[in-house]
């Protein structure tokens, strides 16, 4: 069932806008960060792990950004290109601004940490002039990351994306993607979150994430009532999470789909909104039912909260599949999900 109509005829799926980083992970990990001493370095940032995801899935994607022009750019850059996502559009800063740097704090299983360095960021000198018209006429989809609209010139540069995906009927996802680290102030991220929401065909976040976009206008909605409004603003499916209390999907047509974490042996808790994203999206593009794609969304979410980076251990569908097929035998066949759908 296709519940979005994708350009067939398009070379690219989906390209992204936002935020590639450098992830540092402690290897000698269950204690402070003050007292790690070895760390291994990855390619990171939410959207660009979903863009290695999905590029892992043969989806064919592309990447709207900017990043450092030193050898951590040249290390995103190439990673990315030997995943075979199309870095054309990823463009070197002029002005020494630096690539995003992230140290992340696994204290025990069930708590983790990170910690940003983000003044003078290269993510967020992504401009308007980077962002053309073919590009966008070419792909299936867009997807924005939320935090590219935090600061100007990225903000702006996100906001005539969206604009020309609209023009040319390129479909829009939000993924809302909230990090504190860059907003001045919580009405600010307000503003620009339903700005892009608004015009979005898709739209992606915790229920923490809602709250805070729609505290200008409807504050204390629950998860019904948020999807209906942003339906009625033409979005198509609303995705609603809550963490290990699991996620849901409102589709226009009145349809709810709930969904729960595999169970696993987590490493970390970061990095599963990724997977779910890399894993849903891919679904969603191949046509399978909702309920389909979001169980395939879990299973890779709980595979990289398992796993000791985001970037590097996106799984191929082969090992999603068999995963999925392990749990079902281990924990019975609705272990994700029930299939019958609530209105």
């Amino acid at each position: 069932m296709r519940y979005i109509e994708l350009d067939p005829s398009r070379p690219l799926d989906l390209v992204l806008l936002g935020r590639i980083a450098v992830d540092f992970n402690p290897v000698d990990y269950f204690q402070p960060l003050e007292e790690c001493t070895t760390f291994k370095k990855y390619v990171g940032g939410s959207p660009a792990n979903i863009a290695v995801g999905a590029a892992r899935h043969g989806m064919k994607i592309g990447f709207f950004a900017r990043v450092s022009d030193d050898r951590f750019g040249d290390y995103v850059t190439h990673f990315f290109e030997k995943e075979g996502i199309d870095t054309s559009r990823v463009r070197r800063c002029e002005h020494g601004e630096k690539i995003g740097l992230t140290f992340t704090e696994i204290l025990s299983r069930d708590e983790s940490s990170i910690l940003m360095y983000r003044d003078g960021v290269a993510d967020l000198q992504l401009r308007p002039e980077d962002i053309d018209e073919e590009y966008i006429r070419n792909t299936k989809a867009l997807l924005i990351s939320g935090t590219s609209l935090a600061a100007s010139p990225s903000r702006e540069a996100a906001l005539k994306a969206i604009m020309l995906a609209k023009r040319f009927g390129t479909k829009v996802i939000f993924d809302v993607d909230y990090r504190p680290y860059s907003w001045k102030s919580p009405d600010e991220v307000s503003v620009y979150y339903s700005l892009a929401a608004r015009d979005a065909d898709i739209i992606m976040g915790s229920r923490e994430e809602f709250d805070l976009m729609e505290r200008l206008t409807e504050p204390g909605r629950d998860d019904l009532t948020s999807a209906r409004a942003w339906h009625m603003c033409g979005a198509e499916i609303v995705i609603i999470k809550h963490g290990k209390e699991g996620s849901a999907a409102y589709t226009r047509d009145g349809r709810r789909y709930t969904v729960r974490p595999f169970p696993v042996r987590a490493l970390k808790s970061f990095g599963g909104g990724d997977g779910y994203g890399a894993g849903f999206l891919y679904g969603l593009f191949s046509g399978w039912e909702l309920y389909d794609c979001l169980e395939f969304g879990c299973a890779e979410a709980s595979m990289l909260v398992a796993a000791h980076s985001c970037s590097e251990e996106m799984p191929t569908p082969e090992k999603v599949h068999q995963f999925i097929k392990e749990s079902k035998e281990k924990y019975g066949e609705n272990v994700c999900c029930d299939r019958r759908e609530a209105q």
